[in-house]
């Protein structure tokens, strides 16, 4: 295995993303091309593109103007139409769409001035109507059925909200006001996810793309597997490196599944590890990816927006959580590793660390630069758009990836198609978010969640987490969160008095599972697509491993010290709790612990011992104080009341059968 091969970013097959031919291949391009220099000209102030970049509101109608028209030539109208053309009626669609799209970016400057929002002429409010038609046919191509489905009831509630029961009931409106609340408010299509989406979320995709297309995927799994191929169970480990890192590039799940795991899922059924058990390891390392600063996806700008903090304290925040998942994950693979006595590959057949630094050093030095200018000079806006530019320079100076004008036009070609989708869901879930706002609804929701949890902050927790992996289902993680940032998120931080941050963390955690959570677990079916494995059982694989994640969200709501609020020695000890009751949780769900060995040499009795080693570190992981009625000494010591005598009778079972084989 000297080289890894090149990771093929074409998802057509995947996505169901039409494969475009002749001309129609230079539309996307030219038009992610216009965007990209456009943004540029915004984020930069350069003023060189006044006609369109002078009024902010008509730059947002100007993005969407540029991607959404393109979901119509990308997406065919259902699966059963063609891929390899691009049909008449698509075609009148993607001029319809431009036309609409277009009558709102050259009108910008009136629908401000003149008040539009709340009173537009008649040819206005046509144009209003066509373009949430539109923006809810893209949605459904670009997005799925159910999500369009929610999306396309929800934009419609304002119209009959007085005649819904109590609970839901919200301030009426008229079709027409609806119409033009939804296409010219700030509260609607061209509302925080689009505007995240025009400030922050562009320069970090076109950089994502921009690593993947240069070899930087190749270089970090080569990187992966020169450090850890060798050691036990060495091919998981490699998954969970090189899908974590680049599942924080791609921001998808589904896409980092089926790019890394085309090389980590055969290297893991090299060494002995079953289908559904690679196949679930892929799928938890992709999902814990998206969490993982430094860039985190989409979702985590939308975050920032929501908040009006800067991203770089959003990724600070998000450093421990992701640590305790990605912990353990890798503590669970260790010990099935050397319960099952699973060896790395040889070390022939693994890439050499001197040459795969000496090939791909630069990518290091272009992340430094990244994070540099993302935590201490707070440029979140600019910092992709330095680290892309310096990435295509280094990498044209030297001999390995360069690229030619093939590359440069798939470069385009990709970033138009992450665009174009995002664009298509982020407009769509402006619609819902629309909706909530102009019936009052999303203030009403919070208020009756609190009452139904009668003040209590942890029944409100649990309603919060259910409510959101149930949204997770349905939506993408993005959709999910924005919904839930706006109906659930105040109910959590005014009913329980939490931190807002940790609170919009919490429900993006609880949202992200059910990528590994059966009967849907999307990440792992795909993962288990790959793996040629069974999908249930690979889902309930996923779900196993990815145990930590349940509850890791609890521990940094309860306590936001695990997110760096607080006091330092508060934040030092929690954080030290947290370590260590996650190494005996993951260690004792899978028999095996560090320093110890394995638990199943007692037969039965391994069973008794697990469950208390396993209660005893979410006991000692827990943050005693506010909603939790014990303190930390008192955590700690009913911790150890579990966890010493389980680890006293593990000892004399060893000691009393040490000829017991290793595998259990």
């Amino acid at each position: 295995m000297t080289q890894t091969p090149a990771i093929d970013l074409d998802s057509e097959s995947v996505s169901g993303i039409r494969q475009l031919v002749g001309g129609w291949l230079w539309i996307p391009r030219l038009f992610t091309l216009i965007l990209t220099l456009l943004t540029i000209d915004y984020l930069f102030n350069l003023q060189l593109i006044n006609l369109i970049t002078q009024v902010e509101s008509q730059f947002f109608y100007t993005v969407v103007a540029l991607m959404l028209p393109l979901v119509f030539l990308l997406w065919p109208m259902n699966r059963f139409a063609a891929r390899n053309k691009v049909p008449w009626y698509d075609v009148l669609l993607f001029v319809a769409s431009a036309v609409i799209c277009s009558f709102f970016v050259f009108n910008a400057e009136q629908i401000l001035d003149r008040g539009w929002e709340y009173d537009a002429p008649h040819y206005a409010v046509v144009m209003s109507f066509l373009l949430w038609i539109t923006v809810l046919e893209a949605i459904r191509r670009a997005g799925g059925l159910p999500i369009a489905t929610i999306v396309g009831v929800a934009s419609l509630y304002p119209m009959f909200s007085d005649m819904v029961p109590g609970p839901i009931q919200g301030f009426p409106s008229s079709p027409a006001q609806t119409a033009i609340y939804m296409a010219m408010s700030r509260e609607g299509i061209m509302g925080i996810p689009l505007q995240a989406f025009a400030n922050l979320v562009i320069g970090f995709l076109l950089f994502g793309v921009a690593l993947q297309k240069t070899g930087g995927g190749k270089f970090f799994i080569n990187l992966a597997f020169a450090l850890l191929g060798h050691v036990r169970g060495g091919p998981a480990k490699v998954a969970v490196f090189s899908s974590g890192l680049m599942g924080s590039m791609s921001g998808s799940v589904i896409t980092n599944v089926m790019t890394t795991g085309v090389m980590s899922i055969p290297a893991m059924r090299r060494v002995g590890f079953s289908k559904s058990y690679a196949a679930g390891v892929e799928a938890c390392a992709s999902t814990g990816g998206v969490l993982m600063p430094p860039v985190m996806g989409a979702t985590a700008f939308i975050m920032a927006a929501f908040l009006n903090i800067p991203y770089g304290t959003i990724a600070l925040a998000a450093v421990v959580p992701s640590v305790l998942y990605f912990l353990g994950l890798f503590i669970q693979i260790d010990a099935y590793a050397a319960r099952h006595d699973l060896k790395g590959l040889p070390a022939d057949e693994l890439p050499s660390l001197k040459e795969t630094l000496k090939e791909g050093w630069y990518f290091i030095f272009v992340f430094g630069l990244l994070i540099w200018m993302l935590f201490f000079l707070r440029q979140e806006a600019t910092a992709p758009f330095y680290a892309t530019a310096l990435l295509l320079i280094i990498n044209q100076v030297l001999p390995y990836e360069r690229w030619g004008w093939q590359d440069v036009k798939d470069f385009f070609s990709e970033s138009g198609k992450l665009f174009a989708e995002l664009i298509a869901i982020l407009a769509g879930v402006g619609l819902l978010v629309g909706a909530l706002s102009v019936t009052g609804l999303s203030g009403t929701i919070a208020n009756d969640l609190i009452y139904l949890a009668g003040g209590d902050i942890l029944v409100l927790l649990l309603m919060g987490a259910l409510t959101s992996f149930i949204l997770g289902i349905g939506m993408t993680v993005t959709a999910a969160y924005i919904f839930l940032a706006v109906a659930l998120a105040p109910a959590l931080i005014n009913g329980g008095g939490m931190d807002p941050l940790a609170v919009h963390l919490f429900i993006l955690y609880w949202g992200m599972l059910s990528f590994i959570t059966p009967p849907v677990a999307l990440g792992a079916f795909a993962a288990a697509t790959v793996a040629g494995a069974k999908p249930m059982e690979t889902g309930f694989q996923a779900m196993r491993l990815g145990s930590v994640i349940y509850f890791i969200p609890f521990l940094f709501v309860l306590n936001p010290a695990l997110i760096f609020q607080g006091s330092w020695d508060e934040i030092v000890v929690v954080i030290m709790q947290a370590l260590a009751g996650v190494i005996l949780i993951a260690g004792s769900i899978q028999g095996w612990l560090l320093g110890i060995g394995n638990l199943a040499r007692g037969g039965v009795i391994q069973w008794p011992v697990r469950f208390a080693l396993i209660l005893g570190g979410m006991l000692l992981a827990i943050p005693g104080g506010g909603p939790v009625p014990l303190t930390n000494l008192q955590l700690s010591l009913a911790s150890a009341a579990l966890i010493l005598p389980a680890l006293a009778l593990v000892k004399i079972i060893q000691w009393r059968q040490p000829a017991v084989s290793m595998n259990g």
